[in-house]
């Protein structure tokens, strides 16, 4: 991580991050959810085994350990995802999915104040509001609550609930993970996690072309290996809130994205909440 230079690291992150939302757009029209999941992990999971051996990076031998390992891993690669893609193929529409995942650095400074003992000041809890309701002008013009299920909208409560658990526990306890092995165990587990939902719910069947294969090569390199590993390197060296609410630049992030690469509207909501959410986070993240 030190060809990053760390000031450049949090807008690296959000960047690498909201590309997640524009690789699923090309890879899931051809792969069910939990199948899609399990081949990005078929992918990452052998590169991650390789450059342990290849750099001799050290593996986790207490069972404790492993155990803190494959709790983050399920809840952060198998619960959130599985919640997020859940909700939208039953119905809920991805700007409402997006809102209430858009819910995490709120509740991450909630919960942070008990579980973590950090303190937020009256700035940070400004910047806090101002950066949801920047992503509530992101995606409030798509919202449709018409076709949406409640198993739906349950399911996105769940995506938003086990990454602000995955975020609190590792800061707590993986400070000292080896970035390497680590996220190779957390894949794992994650995997074991998804493996029985594919095999009950889904049929398996692949559309094989090239946006899919470059979808699954994006995402398993360039979010699951890239991404997540500037994820762990900000829980380690920040404050689990600010971190968190590095997450309300992503849905703008991902609009201005889609409108280079898909065509789609820049209006003038989607500026207004960028602006209101980049702001929320400088007060946030603000020493």
């Amino acid at each position: 991580m030190r060809i990053v230079p760390a000031s450049l690291v949090p807008a690296l992150f959000v960047l690498l991050w909201s590309t997640g939302f524009i690789g699923a757009k090309y890879g899931l029209p051809y792969a069910e959810p939990f199948t899609f999941l399990l081949i990005r992990f078929a992918v990452v999971i052998p590169v991650l085994a390789t450059a342990a051996v290849a750099t001799s990076a050290p593996w986790p031998r207490r069972p404790a350990d492993l155990g803190r390992l494959a709790f983050v891993g399920i809840l952060l690669h198998g619960f959130y995802l599985w919640g997020v893609f859940f909700a939208i193929k039953t119905g809920v529409p991805a700007g409402v999915a997006a809102l209430i995942v858009g819910l995490q650095p709120l509740l991450t400074a909630a919960l942070g104040r008990l579980y973590l003992h950090e303190r937020l000041s009256r700035t940070g809890w400004i910047g806090l509001a101002l950066g949801l309701a920047g992503v509530g002008f992101v995606v409030g013009p798509s919202i449709d609550f018409s076709h949406a299920s409640v198993g739906g909208f349950a399911a996105a409560f769940v995506a938003l609930l086990a990454i602000t658990a995955a975020t609190l526990y590792q800061k707590r306890h993986g400070s000292g993970m080896n970035l390497i092995t680590g996220s190779a165990v957390q894949f794992a587990a994650a995997a074991l996690a998804v493996l029985p939902v594919a095999a009950l719910f889904e049929h398996w069947r692949i559309e094989w072309n090239g946006s899919f294969v470059f979808a699954v090569l994006w995402l398993a390199l360039v979010l699951s290996i890239g991404a997540i590993s500037l994820l762990h390197l900000l829980i380690r060296r920040g404050a689990a809130t600010r971190v968190a609410s590095l997450f309300y630049l992503t849905p703008s992030v991902t609009a201005v994205l889609a409108y280079f690469l898909f065509g789609e509207r820049l209006n003038m909501f989607t500026i207004t909440g960028f602006v209101l959410a980049a702001l929320g986070v400088a007060l946030v993240t603000r020493r």
